[in-house]
């Protein structure tokens, strides 16, 4: 009986086969093996591992041939490689990255099974946040393209926006972990109790900064502010008790769901062009309600486009 995991894979029916000395039934199960050498087309059969992923497994020592040939430079993998090989492709099949894949199996060589199932239950919490991201998307298409280009409030006024002292964290990341991960840090920060005793507070909406030319999704450089008043102390040399200076932004209230962010933004832009005003990175977004409490259809953010004086 071959691993369940190996079944998955090879479940496909194919022909009677001999190949590299395997030997295949005609519902896909291997009951034999004659010759220890498997090239790099059978291999992919086998496990159902395209030959270009294998070549890319190789480049990062996930699953390397056994052996190379010189002259021709064809790569050959062993039986003992079978397992190994279909327990990349039943994790990659789950969508976890190959940086979580080297850990699980690494984890796994040292038989260390809290490490494993955490990091299975880390992907099941990814994909949970996947298909939430999904359903709100199914639900702004079931408002109708009429509805749905009404959601955000657009009234974009030049005002001045005051000095402000805030406690920020800057990272690199995916947008909404990272924003999710910073303000849990900062809030921790201002919530101790050595900081609670120096009564510290907040003193204004959460205040997110996008900085850098590009705007990547999965790899943001994002800086999280929460305004305070009262002494801070500081422990983590990440974290900064600033002052932002005051600045003249283009400033406009968003009103619906974050996905939707990106009509404000272009409206903006445009009202930026037809007024004559270069924009000064970094953007800003206020949230002005909390994501947690609020209807994504109720949401408030106020976006700031520093402008050039």
């Amino acid at each position: 009986m071959i691993p369940l995991y190996l079944a998955f894979v090879t479940s496909k029916p194919f022909p009677e086969a001999k190949c590299a000395g395997i030997h295949l039934s005609s519902n896909g199960d291997i009951y034999a093996m004659t010759f220890d050498q498997i090239s790099i087309s059978r291999f992919s059969t086998i496990t159902r591992i395209s030959p270009k992923a294998l070549r890319y497994y190789d480049r990062k020592g996930l699953l390397v041939p056994a052996a190379k040939d010189r002259l021709t430079g064809y790569r050959y993998y062993t039986s003992d490689q079978l397992d190994l090989g279909v327990k990349i492709k039943t994790l990659a099949l789950l969508e976890l990255d190959i940086d979580t894949i080297a850990s699980y199996l690494q984890a796994e060589k040292r038989g260390d099974k809290a490490r494993m199932n955490s990091l299975l239950e880390m992907q099941q919490m990814l994909i949970s946040q996947e298909i939430s991201r999904m359903e709100r998307i199914k639900e702004l298409l079931q408002e109708g393209t009429e509805v749905l280009m009404k959601m955000a409030l657009i009234s974009p006024v030049i005002k001045e926006v005051p000095a402000l002292r805030v406690l920020a964290r800057r990272e690199q990341g995916s947008i909404a972990e990272t924003i999710h991960k910073l303000t849990e840090e900062l809030m921790a920060i201002i919530r101790s109790p050595e900081n609670q005793k120096h009564r510290a507070k907040l003193a204004g909406p959460f205040m997110v900064m996008y900085h850098g030319d590009e705007f990547d999704l999965d790899d943001a450089d994002i800086e999280v502010a929460i305004p305070i008043t009262g002494p801070i102390e500081l422990k983590d040399s990440g974290v900064f008790a600033k002052r932002l200076p005051a600045c003249r932004v283009l400033s406009a209230v968003h009103k619906g769901s974050h996905e939707l962010l990106h009509i404000t933004y272009k409206e903006m832009f445009n009202c930026l062009a037809q007024r004559g005003l270069e924009f000064q990175s970094p953007a800003r977004e206020l949230f002005l309600n909390s994501p947690h409490e609020t209807q994504q259809e109720e949401l408030l953010t106020e976006i700031q486009l520093p402008v050039k004086q």
